[in-house]
């Protein structure tokens, strides 16, 4: 677990090295979108010098990383604010997308993975297979609009975009979770199907246990592990995956916050914000796999 736990500093740095190297290869200046077409050419390389785009990119990484080791993530260009402020006051948003959806994922998938997995080639079977297909196969930036025409424009049961109550954030966590079910029916069928053929069942079955105790406590429980591992992947890339989301539906959360700032041309804070992004999925992974050795001791191991 301690290699793991140091394994998050090579990585955050190689997220923090490409992300510069890509946004300044983007075209476009952020001085002259934040001044327009009409400012002057002093005004211009005033600016740019009061936020240190006028030094060699070598300087500007150097001077970002002592920063960051500081927990200085600089400030907002467009905002005019610090980032940690300015992704503070956003990541509860997506958090609490993240985490409905998820929930959602969860709570239909396995579920319907294992109905499906208990009576193979049934009508509930072929369904859920079905489903789970439509749900991967269908990206976000088509259900969302479709969800849209169906719930909020058609029959008025829900509104399009904001965070003004708990039915602002329906349709939103819906579209993040339908692409993370289809693959987590999938997989928990899979798993139950491995699981439901095993000797230990059928030695549950001989002693008397009942059928709800040999799925639950028995098949359930060693099929959980590939499942968690999915899980805490998904969970990891849902903050990702809510960029797109969170665009469609006006959410006012750090992956509409990404690309406002790409649109800003706004350096410290796409850097902030990746930064904030691959923290929380780091982070995610080791808290599966603490789960993971919870579930399963043969992966515990002395480091």
């Amino acid at each position: 677990m301690t290699r793991r736990i140091l394994s998050v500093v090579p990585t955050l740095l190689g997220v923090t090295l490409l992300v510069f190297a890509f946004l300044h290869a983007v075209p476009g200046d952020p001085v002259e979108i934040m001044l327009g077409e009409s400012a002057s050419a002093r005004d211009v390389a005033g600016l740019r010098q009061a936020l240190g785009l006028d030094r060699p990119l070598p300087a500007q990484l150097a001077s970002f990383a002592v920063r960051l080791l500081h927990g200085d993530l600089g400030a907002s260009i467009a905002f005019r604010a610090p980032v940690a402020s300015v992704i503070r006051e956003r990541l509860p948003a997506t958090l609490l997308l993240a985490s409905v959806a998820l929930l959602l994922a969860v709570a239909f998938a396995v579920p319907l993975g294992v109905a499906a997995a208990l009576r193979p080639r049934s009508l509930v079977d072929r369904a859920a297979r079905a489903l789970s297909l439509a749900g991967v196969a269908v990206p976000s930036f088509v259900s969302g609009p479709l969800l849209v025409l169906v719930f909020a424009i058609g029959l008025g049961w829900l509104p399009v975009s904001g965070n003004d109550g708990p039915a602002h954030v329906v349709l939103p966590a819906v579209t993040l979770a339908l692409g993370m079910s289809g693959i987590l029916v999938r997989l928990t069928r899979s798993a139950m199907l491995d699981t439901l053929s095993a000797d230990h069942l059928r030695t549950a079955r001989a002693k008397g246990a009942s059928a709800l105790r040999v799925i639950v406590v028995h098949a359930l429980r060693v099929a959980l592990p590939p499942v968690v591992t999915v899980v805490g992947l998904q969970a990891g890339a849902l903050l990702a995956g809510a960029i797109v989301t969170e665009t469609i539906f006006a959410w006012p959360g750090i992956g509409r916050l990404v690309v406002q700032a790409i649109g800003a041309r706004d350096y410290p804070l796409v850097q902030g914000c990746v930064l904030t992004i691959g923290l929380v999925y780091v982070g995610m992974n080791l808290l599966t796999d603490l789960l993971l050795t919870l579930l399963d001791p043969r992966l515990r191991d002395d480091d």
